[in-house]
């Protein structure tokens, strides 16, 4: 089953806390999407800095390529292997835009699609919402420790069976 990080954006002006409407879901996992139409997928989710490295990157493969007189099956696997680059790590560059704009990630939720994973972490959130905090009794309180003044030659420190035996 698919697992889903749970984003919340930084509260707007005037808002004690974030609306959970704001809320957004991403996916663990491969993005076929992201793999089939890379630059694409990167415009539709806003990741420009992404996307202008993709370019680049594949610019500056491309003219090795060349240079170096590759033919033309090498690069398209070159291309194939940067495509699904970005199909594997598209929820990380997703969740790394999310994390430069200052949204907390606030759960993990585990759902069959998109609309479970809500339901899931929203039935959570309420029970959160609404248990009272537990109660959690101050630290430890420890005892002065008692002097009984300068150990005695009959006290044994380490691993000695009998104090003065020889070693």
């Amino acid at each position: 089953m698919p697992t889903y990080t749970v984003h919340a954006p930084p509260p707007r002006n005037g808002e004690a806390a974030t609306e959970p409407e704001r809320f957004v879901f991403v996916r663990d996992g491969f993005y076929f999407w992201a793999f089939v139409l890379a630059p694409f997928w990167l415009l539709v989710h806003r990741l420009w800095l992404a996307l202008f490295f993709y370019l680049v990157l594949n610019f500056i493969f491309g003219v090795i390529l060349i240079l170096i007189g590759a033919p033309l099956t090498v690069k398209l696997f070159a291309s194939l292997l940067i495509a699904l680059l970005i199909g594997f790590e598209a929820a990380m560059l997703w969740r790394w835009k999310l994390s430069r704009r200052r949204w907390k990630m606030v759960g993990f939720v585990i759902g069959e699609d998109a609309e479970m994973a809500e339901r899931n972490f929203f039935a959570q959130w309420s029970k959160r919402m609404e248990a009272p905090v537990p109660f959690t009794p101050p630290g430890p309180q420890y005892a002065t420790p008692i002097v009984r003044g300068a150990p005695s030659p009959s006290d044994v420190i380490g691993l000695f069976p009998e104090p003065g035996a020889q070693r």
